[in-house]
């Protein structure tokens, strides 16, 4: 599906309300001067209200994205779009992407 890149400044949230933040980003790409995300570089989820084991399996710590853009690369790898699907460890919730900017569209 077409929609916009993600950069390093999106406002991306687990499901239970944590941060999420790429561990690095492609530095020579940018979109409203912010680097851009690729696949698979993992993100980093932090406060997380998920309780931990025995109450839940939670909190989010990390995350995955499984989807990414389908025609856009950089440095050969899949650039990660506002509507890529992810999914977070222990928990195997989704991330939320709230914010991006709105001007760089892929495919």
């Amino acid at each position: 599906m077409p929609g916009f890149l993600l950069h390093q400044g999106a406002v991306v949230i687990c499901a239970h309300g944590g941060q999420a933040m790429p561990m690095s980003s492609i530095p020579n790409v940018l979109v409203m001067a912010q680097p851009i995300t690729v696949m698979p570089i993992p993100w980093q989820v932090a406060g997380c209200a998920l309780p931990p084991p025995p109450v839940a399996n939670g909190p989010c710590v990390t995350a995955t994205f499984l989807t990414s853009a389908l025609r856009v690369t950089s440095y050969g790898n899949p650039v990660l779009l506002v509507d890529s699907q992810s999914l977070c460890a222990p928990s195997g919730t989704p991330l939320t992407v709230v914010t991006t900017q709105t001007r760089v569209f892929g495919m």
